[in-house]
């Protein structure tokens, strides 16, 4: 398979003509930034949550899923990440990408608008069929939880 097996439509949501589309930020990149789409600078205080919209919508086909993680870079030097990561927006979902951000930092940290908040990764999803057994089969491992394997 190659790239131009899977093609992704995007939309541009009305009155955010100026907002970015999704964009590598380098040739070898995985994810595209996405940009925010708030009308008026956006403060998230330390420990707060925000929904975030990012001004647009996406169709792709269902072979795909659309990954929303943080940015390496907000997350180090602001303690901005996203929540629920990563964020899954399924092939059947129209409505507008939003991000949902949270501040882990000491310091409120303000939200403009064009700014990228996250990335997108698009990945592949297999069709799977679950079947259910009343037997499962045995391995070295077994049962074990969290943390059975080291320290």
């Amino acid at each position: 398979m190659s790239l131009s097996d899977f093609e992704v439509q995007i939309k541009r949501m009305e009155g955010q003509e100026d907002i970015l589309l999704p964009q590598k930020m380098s040739a070898a990149a995985s994810g595209f930034d996405l940009h925010a789409a708030v009308s008026e600078p956006v403060v998230l205080a330390p420990g707060e949550r925000k929904l975030i919209p990012t001004g647009f919508a996406l169709s792709m086909s269902p072979e795909l899923e659309a990954q929303i993680r943080p940015r390496s870079g907000l997350a180090f030097k602001h303690g901005i990440t996203t929540l629920n990561s990563p964020g899954t927006i399924d092939a059947d979902y129209r409505g507008e990408v939003k991000v949902l951000l949270i501040n882990h930092g000491q310091e409120p940290f303000v939200i403009q608008r064009n700014e990228r908040i996250a990335q997108m990764v698009f990945q592949l999803v297999p069709q799977i069929g679950l079947r259910e057994v009343t037997e499962l089969t045995e391995t070295e491992r077994g049962s074990g939880g969290f943390g059975h394997t080291g320290r």
